[in-house]
């Protein structure tokens, strides 16, 4: 995997049919997938100013999230996205952050189509089982309110002290009942933005 040594993958999936007060759906359910990836970190236990480790392979890594994702959601499209890593605790959060630049996320916009919004992400460091809430936005337009969201995900096993966890999360619609008003995603245009 591009220099990466990778012990496992996760796949999540969820679908939401009512609301939490059992509204029923305003339209499609909302599905939400997310892949992870247990990494070796090379990083772990020692302090490097050159992340290239990470950095400079990380293309390849979203090119395969890129295609998990697709296979997960099919045959829905996704709306919006986000990522997050979780660092083992021998690593530095930092380790997580150079897992989750534009170098990975661009292929992932790729397979997904579209991607004009900078992507939400979050991290911090943990030890196996430690849950993340994957911060959702809109991929061509960040400021649709209906699109904030999250997927909360862990790992059963993962990370090990020495492990990163990258996750990266999709959905194929804002939440049910939205009405905070703002932009709506009948309003974007996909790749050429705001009509």
């Amino acid at each position: 995997m591009g220099g990466y040594r990778v012990r496992k993958w996760f796949s999540f999936v969820e679908e939401t049919l009512t609301n939490e007060s059992w509204q029923a759906e305003d339209g499609p359910k909302v599905r939400k997938v997310a892949v992870a990836a247990v990494l070796d970190n090379p990083y772990a236990g020692r302090f490097s100013q050159d992340l290239s480790l990470l950095v400079e392979p990380s293309p390849r890594l979203g090119a395969e999230f890129g295609q998990r994702i697709l296979k997960l959601l099919a045959p829905d499209r996704a709306e919006s996205y986000g990522k997050a890593c979780i660092v083992g605790l021998e690593g530095e959060y930092e380790h997580g952050n150079a897992l989750l630049t534009t170098a990975f996320a661009d292929p992932v916009r790729d397979a997904l189509g579209g991607g004009k919004a900078w992507i939400s992400s979050t991290g911090k460091r943990g030890a196996p089982g430690t849950s993340i809430d994957v911060p959702l936005a809109h991929k061509d337009a960040l400021y649709v309110r209906s699109h904030y969201d999250t997927m909360t995900c862990s790992t059963n096993d993962a990370p090990g002290a020495r492990e990163i966890v990258i996750i990266f999360a999709v959905a194929t619609r804002g939440r049910l009942h939205a009405r905070l008003g703002g932009i709506k995603a009948s309003d974007i245009k996909g790749q050429d933005g705001l009509r």
